[in-house]
């Protein structure tokens, strides 16, 4: 079990759902929590529940600009910063075929937040761990969007949403086996529906999803999380039913290959 105590934590999207799960945990177990998120009067209150040490910046991920600074401001809060939880992101449904594709704002701050800001925080994350001989771990959520088209929300038109997952998951692949990330331990979080303000707007009970759904609350996500990295996974996903979504392209890429004679 990873021991957290004097240990500086950054958790991004930490005003709500699975962020501010992953903050009270991380406090629980002795980190001083740096929260980082837009909606700067839920932050407030993410914070307020939290130990004296705990910290908040106000963050717009969806500017360009603002993933290396957030980094640097919160490694010069303690000199160190031992983990971050690039966790900020968001969603929406909606069909290919219905968006202008040449002048799309909404898509564009999909792609900023959910990938580029992710990848920002690795690189200037890897910068300021190089520069002060440190070592430190990164887990990103990305989705089990990632890995498959889920069964149980195939009627959702989250095709744009799935393609932030997708490419968050490989872009880290890549950098698992990347010699310039040495100094981080990296890890995806994975998680299936959790009920987050991405599912309650449409939700207000969550006693009432469908089953098929595997509904659980950020607290539960959160734990599995830190019992990933406790572990040392790089996948850590939350929900049993991805090995069988996954199946069918696998087995279509098979078939794909008996078709083609491709031994």
């Amino acid at each position: 079990m990873i021991d957290y105590s004097d240990t500086t934590v950054l958790v991004t999207g930490a005003a709500s759902g699975i962020g501010a799960a992953l903050a009270a945990q991380l406090d629980a177990r002795g980190a001083r929590v740096i929260c980082a998120d837009r909606n700067e009067a839920r932050l407030a209150e993410t914070v307020g529940s939290l130990g004296d040490d705990a910290r908040a910046i106000t963050c717009d991920l969806s500017d360009p600009e603002a993933a290396a600074g957030l980094v640097e401001q919160s490694f010069a809060i303690s000199g160190r910063l031992d983990l971050i939880c690039s966790n900020a992101g968001f969603g929406f449904g909606r069909s290919v075929m219905d968006e202008d594709m040449n002048n799309s704002s909404a898509v564009t701050r999909l792609f900023e937040v959910n990938v580029f800001a992710g990848l920002k925080i690795a690189q200037a994350y890897c910068r300021v761990l190089s520069q002060n001989g440190q070592h430190g771990r990164l887990m990103v959520t990305a989705s089990e969007n990632s890995l498959s088209l889920p069964s149980a929300v195939k009627r959702s038109k989250m095709a744009f949403y799935g393609a932030t997952k997708h490419a968050l998951l490989i872009a880290m692949e890549w950098m698992r086996i990347d010699p310039k990330f040495a100094d981080v331990d990296l890890h995806v979080l994975m998680p299936g529906a959790v009920y987050t303000p991405l599912i309650s707007g449409g939700l207000p009970d969550p006693a009432a999803a469908p089953a098929e759904l595997g509904l659980i609350m950020p607290e539960q996500c959160a734990d599995t999380a830190l019992r990933g990295m406790d572990h040392g996974l790089f996948y850590i996903p939350t929900h049993g039913h991805f090995i069988d979504d996954m199946q069918p392209r696998q087995q279509e890429i098979q078939e794909a290959m008996t078709v083609l004679d491709i031994p």
